[in-house]
């Protein structure tokens, strides 16, 4: 079953790429977060914005 939602991000930024990989292997999200599958690449617009934002070995934490 193939699911479409909306991505809502943390910051304020210009999309920059698309990970054409997810378009074929939607899996690949949940498998490979941190490698093969990245969803987008963004430049953010303010850095400030970020400061509030966790690792996630700190969100780990919360959990």
């Amino acid at each position: 079953v193939k699911t479409v939602s909306d991505l809502f991000m943390p910051v304020g930024g210009e999309i920059l790429e698309v990970n054409p990989a997810l378009g074929d292997s939607p899996d690949l999200v949940n498998k490979d977060p941190y490698g093969e599958g990245w969803m987008i690449k963004l430049r953010i617009t303010d850095p400030v914005e970020t400061e509030s934002l966790l690792s996630a070995e700190k969100y780990k934490e919360l959990l």
